[in-house]
């Protein structure tokens, strides 16, 4: 049998199986019905594995093992195989939201909690910082970090950010709006960010910048920068930097402050 790795990749990401169950599996499904001798054999898996192999791939639902002597294998639909994987996938996800939402009412997120709270009295302000990799970790900690507001959110963004702020995050602020946090947001307004702007300018105050930057300022104290364009990065390679250090931010919020003064408000560029 000659299959290609690419395939038997492809196999392993869609469906979590490991090397042997993917080898094992288009073997038996080349074949429909065989041993496990033949399938070790046609798969170059050691027999010695493949009763391992075999019964897992059983319980997941794979294959069926056919009464009688020599034991035998049968393949499942790989139709129905998929609607089985998407069932149990669910159910296991189910499992464990299920399992983390109990956690809210135990000892141990209350002793995370004070861990946590406890913990950071200890660490100096400037050790709180790191590196974000990658979209969507650094939305994750934006998200996150905005949600902790308490007084101000600032953002300095692009043209496409802001279109990306208002689809992902917009809920965020209409929460921390309720809170009575004040949100500023300058950004190019373009033809394709104006519908964003008139979507946000409800609980935020938009003001127009030619400016080039991205950053993001929480209560003068919290700081996350974008270091790389993102015209000019693809979403999984962007890098953020986080720190936590009211001097720095603080200094940053000034000159946003100052710039603030001299941009003009979303429904002055409206008018045009």
């Amino acid at each position: 049998m000659i299959v290609k790795e690419e395939f038997l990749s492809k196999l392993r990401r869609y469906f979590s199986l490991n090397l042997y169950e993917v080898k094992i599996w288009a073997a038996l499904l080349s074949r429909g019905v065989s041993t496990a001798g033949e399938l070790s054999d046609i798969a170059n898996v050691p027999r010695s594995r493949s009763y391992d192999v075999l019964e897992s791939l059983e319980k997941k639902g794979f294959i069926i093992m056919k009464l009688g002597k020599p034991i035998k294998y049968i393949a499942v639909n790989p139709t129905e195989v998929l609607e089985r994987v998407k069932k149990n996938m669910r159910e296991d996800a189910e499992e464990k939201v299920d399992r983390l939402e109990k956690l809210k009412s135990t000892e141990v997120l209350t002793e995370l909690t004070t861990l946590h709270t406890q913990g950071v009295e200890l660490v100096e302000p400037t050790d709180l910082s790191g590196s974000l990799r990658g979209r969507h970790n650094l939305y994750n900690h934006l998200e996150l970090t905005i949600r902790n507001a308490e007084e101000s959110v600032v953002i300095m963004t692009t043209s496409q950010g802001l279109m990306r702020k208002v689809e992902g995050l917009k809920q965020t602020f209409e929460e921390i709006k309720k809170r009575g946090v004040s949100i500023k947001i300058a950004a190019p307004i373009t033809k394709e960010s104006m519908d964003a702007a008139k979507d946000i300018s409800t609980v935020a105050e938009i003001r127009d910048t030619d400016a080039k930057a991205r950053f993001c300022i929480v209560d003068g104290k919290e700081l996350i920068f974008m270091v790389l364009d993102d015209q000019e990065v693809h979403p999984t390679y962007d890098i953020g930097i986080w720190v936590n250090t009211p001097f720095f931010a603080g200094a940053l919020q000034s000159l946003f402050d100052l710039s603030w003064k001299a941009m003009k408000p979303f429904t002055v560029k409206m008018k045009k």
